[in-house]
């Protein structure tokens, strides 16, 4: 796979280890619970402080009840103690990267905030750029 094109004028992205969180996602995916649209998809993800996170997608008879890998990775970072998501990965069964839909942009930009990297396609984006105008925590604190 070619590495992605990286946003103009953003520096973090030299430290992100892309290959490894490629490769972590890929192999989330054999975790997959995709008996009813058998398209196992797979995320992970580097946080600020350096730790890695990921996560499966799961479905469920009742689809609306479906949980996305993203989903999965949130909940693992929750579960690991928390913090903010610094860039993520999100892939296929067969490695080819995935765009997260429109929910689990809202999640990562409640855990990542607008500056997390997303690699999903050929591009890596920042949140901000996936969900313009999203709707984070500060905005709870206004009347």
């Amino acid at each position: 796979m070619t590495e992605p094109s990286l946003p103009s004028g953003n520096d973090a992205q030299v430290s992100i280890p892309w290959d490894e969180l490629r490769s972590l996602a890929r192999d989330a995916t054999t975790r997959s619970y995709v008996p009813y649209s058998n398209f196992a998809v797979g995320a992970a993800a580097v946080t600020v402080d350096g730790r890695i996170v990921t996560g499966s997608n799961i479905e469920n008879a009742s689809y609306g009840l479906t949980l996305c890998a993203e989903c999965s990775l949130v909940s693992d970072l929750v579960r690991t103690g928390g913090g903010l998501l610094r860039a993520v990965a999100v892939v296929s069964g067969s490695g080819e990267p995935c765009m997260p839909c429109g929910r689990c942009r809202q999640l990562l930009f409640e855990h990542g905030g607008p500056d997390c990297l997303v690699e999903g396609d050929d591009q890596i984006r920042t949140v901000a750029e996936l969900l313009p105008g999203g709707f984070g925590p500060d905005r709870m604190a206004q009347g």
